[in-house]
């Protein structure tokens, strides 16, 4: 094949250089973004008067046919393509002759690849918010099954307070509600058309860059042609999107992994989503928790790969560029199945919660509502603190808890302290008295409940 761009030399590329420069191997991918950028561009040339109109549809049907070939296999690409840009421009113009040669008139690869990339993150964005949406569904569904589930709240993995199970899962609806609204934020400011730019200046031509977008469905054109070819931070701002998306995914999924544990056992995770031992017969292992987990990282690599790539690069153009696909595709693709795999795990995993009411008693879970009780008594907070921490002492010398201690024990630490005076302070007690605005309280949490599914069928 001749290069599209070969005027100027006299010679072939070295072929190690076709291979080291080719892309055709991972952006033939966006085959049909390119063909229907194609498609609006000479639309548009026609509407101008740049291109006839028999020109134009010679040319829409030609790249409606290698369409059609690709998706068959009869049209399959190769190093001599160099990129999906390449590859089907040359087969046009093999196909109907000098008319597709027109197509590429005010416009270069550089706009071209940059509207196939934005109409390409566009698409899965959207795929992506599907999911994300599934996955909150799912969330709150599992929030109303364990409203009145008690369960133990850690900090620095510590038994710290009784919560109630959909409390938890507010917790991380809340996280996936911000992953959608960062997303969807991502795909207003990425919403504009950079073709037309040409190369970095713009062109000589009359054509319509407004009309161009319209058909292509953005919102506008991009306002600076330097700009639109010389930038990738729609790109950055999708893979920092999916890295904050992965991060909650594997903080769950860490959770996952430890609830499931013998000395756990919060947690039984469906068989489907398990796989045993090629030695322990008695294994059953939570290693989709442990892969979503360790996917994670490899998200973070892409963002820093091509965060890396873009930190040196001069105005405008540079083959530099070249580089913010593949990483790109490797994430859409691993937050996409890491999704759905949690998804489904979470729909099918079940909460023991025998083995949860077990570790009720331990810790110490109702210190703090103590505390805030001697304080509606008129105790100042932190002398109430003061006093349930030397009432925790006791406790752990005697091996007993808060209910155990005899008004005498409890004067011994405070004069004022007797048990009347602790009331109910059993663990659904404690739970209960916690409603607040975004407490752990099974009315609050069911208000939060609703409140999520209110904002999620408003942006579904």
């Amino acid at each position: 094949m001749t290069n599209l761009w070969g005027g100027r030399f006299s010679g072939d590329m070295d072929e190690i250089v076709k291979y080291y420069n080719a892309s055709i191997f991972f952006d033939q991918k966006m085959y049909n973004e390119d063909i229907d950028g194609s498609i609006a561009h000479v639309t548009m040339l026609a509407e101008q008067g740049i291109v006839t109109k028999d020109e134009a549809d010679r040319i829409i049907a030609g790249l409606e046919a290698i369409r059609a070939g690709i998706e068959s296999g009869e049209i399959t690409f190769n190093v001599e393509d160099e990129d999906i840009h390449m590859g089907i421009e040359s087969r046009l113009i093999a196909m109907i002759g000098d008319t597709g040669k027109k197509l590429h008139t005010a416009r270069s690869r550089n706009d071209q690849c940059q509207v196939d990339g934005r109409l390409f993150l566009k698409k899965e964005i959207r795929n992506i918010l599907e999911l994300l949406y599934g996955l909150e569904n799912i969330v709150l569904a599992k929030a109303e099954q364990y409203a009145d589930s008690y369960t133990i709240g850690f900090t620095h993995m510590q038994h710290a307070q009784p919560v109630t199970l959909g409390f938890i899962f507010m917790a991380y609806f809340q996280m996936f509600r911000r992953d959608i609204e960062r997303l969807q934020d991502t795909l207003e400011r990425m919403d504009y058309c950079p073709l037309g730019a040409c190369a970095l200046a713009g062109t000589t031509m009359p054509i319509n860059r407004h009309r161009t977008a319209e058909l292509l469905g953005f919102r506008a054109p991009a306002e600076n042609a330097m700009d639109a070819v010389s930038d990738r931070d729609y790109s950055l701002e999708f893979l920092s999107d999916a890295s904050i998306s992965m991060m909650h995914l594997s903080r769950w999924a860490e959770e996952f992994a430890w609830w499931n544990t013998s000395e756990f056992a919060y947690i039984a995770i469906d068989d489907s989503y398990c796989t045993g031992s090629s030695i322990m017969p008695q294994k059953k292992n939570p290693d989709m928790a442990e892969l979503v987990r360790g996917k994670c990282g490899r998200v973070y690599g892409d963002l820093m790969q091509l965060l890396t790539v873009m930190k040196g690069t001069p105005l405008a153009y540079n083959k530099d560029f070249q580089e913010d696909k593949e990483s790109l595709f490797d994430a859409i693709e691993t937050w996409k199945a890491s999704l759905q795999i949690f998804a489904g795990m979470l729909e099918k995993t079940e909460f023991r919660l025998d083995m949860i009411e077990k570790q009720l008693n331990k810790g110490f879970l109702n210190a703090t509502d103590i505390a805030e009780h001697f304080a509606k008594q008129g105790i100042p907070f932190r002398e109430a603190h003061s006093i349930v921490g030397h009432m925790v002492r006791l406790c752990e010398e005697n091996h007993c808890d808060f209910a155990d201690l005899t008004d005498e024990q409890l004067q011994s630490v405070d004069p004022r302290i007797t048990k009347e005076l602790l009331g109910d302070i059993s663990i659904p007690a404690c739970v209960n008295a916690r409603n607040s605005f975004g407490g752990t309280a099974p009315d609050e949490v069911r208000r939060q409940i609703s409140v999520g599914r209110t904002w999620l069928d408003s942006v579904r």
